[in-house]
């Protein structure tokens, strides 16, 4: 099943919708359901008593819809580095021993089609095509064999980096938090449609041009590896975000690098989860008070 958040023109309130071919069906109009995405996490999605409602929706046509985020406002986004060999090699650095995770704020989160600033302070702006999980239930402790219990639905994600806020400090969290970006979606595939989310092909193009092409098999900490790890650590809340790290074809890894500049369309493509598409953008560079 794909749930997606979205807005109309006649409703510029968020809720969730189930996409149904090219139309979405507005599931609180379908009774009982919750209009927000982590509300209908928190609740359990029974996707057979969704598709059983179905047929009493309001729909509206899919073009017709501005698709948001899916959870539009994550408690915690993280991301976890240096995660495909592939990738590991062409930054030159050391594989790591153990999961190397980092924070993105959450002003970061932002829709599948919606502008990425090119920020007013670095021109060092790069794109990593990533997969992403959203946690469907509070969980702590969680041993591997059960993590995908824990696990709500998967979509595209692109860890926008700005590279030289990024490598000042270790913490990496600045330079991977600039508002804008962390576009995400289309829409959250729940897992019973995904199946088994470490066989994915996952690929980004800029431009049209192919720059990263490979498969989530090639996870060296798979999805279930990070939900037992970092719960050993603290409590995963549902709707927290988990992004699986990105694989070799980074700008800043090309020589010379090949940074993105304004205009340039930038595409995050994985096996069953469908397209998020983002062009680059001036940041606005007014003060803001308030």
């Amino acid at each position: 099943m794909k749930l997606a958040t979205y807005t109309t023109a006649s409703n510029t309130t968020p809720r969730v919708g189930v996409v149904v071919n090219d139309t979405i069906v507005d599931l609180a109009s379908c009774g009982g359901f919750p209009s927000d995405m982590t509300a209908l996490l928190a609740s359990g999605i029974d996707t057979a008593a969704i598709d059983g409602a179905l047929d009493a929706g309001e729909r509206v046509p899919l073009g017709e819809a501005t698709l948001k985020a899916p959870v539009t406002n994550p408690g915690k986004i993280l991301a976890i580095g240096l995660n495909y060999g592939d990738h590991i090699a062409e930054t030159g650095s050391e594989a790591p021993k153990h999961q190397v995770w980092f924070n993105k704020q959450h002003n970061c989160a932002n829709g599948p089609y919606d502008g990425i600033n090119l920020p007013v302070v670095s021109e060092k702006l790069d794109y990593e095509a990533e997969l992403c999980l959203v946690i469907g239930k509070r969980c702590k402790h969680v041993p591997r064999e059960r993590a995908h219990e824990v696990i709500g639905g998967y979509f595209c994600g692109n860890d926008v980096s700005v590279r030289d806020w990024q490598i000042r400090v270790p913490t990496f969290q600045i330079g991977k938090s600039f508002d804008t970006h962390g576009p995400m979606g289309p829409w959250l595939v729940t897992p019973d449609e995904v199946g088994d989310p470490h066989d994915l092909d996952i690929r980004c193009l800029v431009n049209g041009e192919v720059r990263q092409s490979s498969n989530t098999k090639h996870l060296i900490f798979d999805c279930y590896d990070a939900i037992e790890h970092l719960t050993q650590a603290f409590t995963l809340d549902v709707g927290d975000v988990l992004f699986m790290g990105t694989p070799s074809g980074v700008g800043v890894a090309m020589k010379p690098p090949k940074w993105l500049v304004e205009g340039d369309l930038v595409r995050v493509e994985i096996d069953k989860l469908g397209y998020i598409e983002n062009t680059v953008v001036p940041e606005p560079a007014d003060t803001v008070i308030g």
